[in-house]
């Protein structure tokens, strides 16, 4: 059995570096390896201050940049599983435009039937968290013991499985998704009464109340070989009576003190019952990565409603984005914001709309504190929110799908550093031309404004040229006139400017509007503001207060 609500044809599927011991013990279905899992990252942190809590992924920066970390909270509210799912499934981005219309689609259906998807996932954590009722095994557990543990959970599974069918059974018409519409149909075709009925006949004879019927045969050395456990029929009264003809038939006794002999006797049942604990421990393995499978798919569906819950509750716009191909090159919003800024703060956040469409270079300049790096964020998690399947924060969005996303914002000075600003920024991009690759998406917010303009300018200038060369889409944030200027000056119809609005009195509307860069970013303000002082600013001049 499959679930198919991630994928239409795999279960899911992360990057590799994400695939560490708790992603295993979630697809083992163990709901407490998890934890135990982040603790013994986090006391090996406390070991080692320099040691990260997870293992790098490659997509830290993103994560900073983004603060993705806030979105995954929200998501999770409270819950550890539902951030592990949250956070692997948004940073494995989809790559196919259907891929990610299918599962919105299903989160469609999980928004307008909410309550389903709740007892659906009430359902399968109650399968996993049966292995805890019947207890687990010890070291020296005997195929006997194994065939008793997985029996006993086998039938709570096949509780569990009923239903599940009959949910199926009475809440499929109204779904629409192809999702959902796969899932319940196999249920009701896998799941039939008549299966039920025959596992559930398996199971009571694997219980072997009227003990364990084996075959054998004499092989090589005068050893028994071939053990078979053979299905015991029901013996008519005739059979049962102690007189007769019993197909010449042979018994014998144990005495009750023979220790020896008992010993000898669980040895031969081990020996029948081998094959039985293989087949049956494996049935059970299997059902139950089927509930892990279907708790796992539902945890990011919940995370996505935690999450739509908090947005909506603000009066914050949330919309289902029209992912087209990554040869397209396309990024039209209406009302775009950053979701996780509106996450932060009690009132709603501004919006912004934006027509990027074939353009491959975006260069937002304007005023300080006017929005820029805000409309940076909103543009990248966007485009990891639909390529999560997800809904995004804009009341529109039309984008192409990118390869990868990555972001190269500027970064304080600190004591890790160990040479200057313009090294560490030169590295980091190095880093990132060495995995970028065609059609991805790159996010500057003032790179290499750690040196003076004229180079700083030049640096980034050649960045953004090799970058466009290989149809790399670039949004880059910048004070430094000398780039904006130059780039503008180039005329090229794939790039647009966008600059912060910033009103005669100085106020910040937080909107960007398409505009040429102008050679100030109103410096003056700030000091102002900061200084609460009408005064002319010492020194410095409107054409270059940047």
């Amino acid at each position: 059995m499959r679930v198919f609500l991630l994928h239409p044809d795999r279960n899911i599927d992360v990057k590799p570096e994400l695939q560490d011991s708790i992603f295993a013990a979630m697809t083992g279905g163990d709901l407490f390896a998890v934890t135990n899992a982040r603790r013994e990252l986090d006391r090996a942190r406390q070991k080692n201050p320099d040691m990260a809590v997870r293992q790098p992924t490659g997509d830290e920066e993103v994560i900073q940049d983004l603060e993705l970390e806030t979105m995954w909270q929200a998501m999770a509210a409270g819950e550890e599983f539902l951030y592990e799912v949250a956070r692997r499934v948004v940073i494995s981005s989809l790559t196919e435009p259907d891929e990610m219309t299918y599962r919105q689609q299903v989160l469609s259906d999980c928004l307008d039937h909410r309550d389903v998807v709740l007892q659906l996932y009430s359902l399968a954590l109650e399968a996993l968290e049966s292995e805890r009722k019947v207890g687990g095994f010890w070291s020296r557990s005997g195929p006997n013991e194994i065939v008793s543990r997985s029996v006993q959970i086998l039938k709570l599974h096949v509780g569990v499985l009923k239903r599940l069918r009959q949910l199926a059974e009475k809440e499929a018409p109204s779904f629409h998704s192809e999702g959902f519409t796969r899932f319940f149909a196999m249920l009701e075709e896998e799941l039939s009464d008549e299966y039920l009925q025959e596992v559930e006949r398996h199971l009571e004879q694997l219980e072997f109340r009227r003990g364990v019927l084996e075959s054998a045969e004499l092989v090589k050395g005068f050893k028994g070989g071939h053990y078979v456990v053979r299905e015991q029929r029901v013996l008519s009264w005739k059979e049962r009576l102690p007189f007769g003809n019993r197909s010449g038939s042979y018994s014998f006794t144990i005495p009750p003190r023979d220790e020896n002999g008992f010993r000898a006797l669980g040895e031969l049942r081990g020996r029948g019952l081998n094959n039985v604990a293989n087949a049956v421990g494996k049935s059970a393995d299997h059902v139950k990565s089927f509930f892990a499978m279907l708790r796992i798919d539902l945890a990011f569906y919940l995370a996505c409603l935690n999450l739509h819950d908090r947005l909506t509750e603000k009066g914050e716009p949330v919309c289902m984005p029209e992912p087209l191909s990554a040869e397209e090159v396309a990024f039209a919003a209406r009302g775009i914001y950053d979701v996780c800024l509106s996450l932060h703060v009690d009132e709603r956040v501004i919006g912004n709309d934006v027509d990027a469409d074939r353009k491959l270079l975006v260069v937002v300049t304007g005023a300080n504190q006017g929005g820029k790096s805000t409309f940076l964020r909103s543009a990248g998690l966007a485009q990891l929110m639909m390529q999560a399947g997800m809904f995004v924060g804009a009341e529109a969005l039309r984008a192409n799908v990118c390869t990868s996303v990555f972001t190269h914002y500027k970064r304080e000075e600190d004591e890790t550093m160990e040479g200057g600003k313009l090294d560490e920024e030169l590295a980091r991009m190095s880093a990132i031309t060495d995995r970028i690759k065609r059609r991805s998406l790159l996010l500057c917010n003032e790179s290499f404004a750690s040196t003076n303009e004229r180079e700083g300018s030049e640096i980034a200038r050649q960045v953004v040229h090799a970058m466009l060369a290989k149809q790399i889409k670039v949004v880059f944030v910048t004070h430094m006139y000398d780039l904006a200027h130059g780039l503008h000056g180039e005329g090229l119809e794939t790039s647009l400017f966008l600059r912060a609005e910033r009103q005669d009195d100085g106020t910040r509307t937080f909107r960007l509007r398409e505009g040429e860069p102008l050679p100030t970013s109103y410096g003056e303000d700030s000091y102002r503001r900061i200084f609460a002082s009408d005064e002319p600013v010492p020194g410095l001049v409107a054409d270059a207060s940047r």
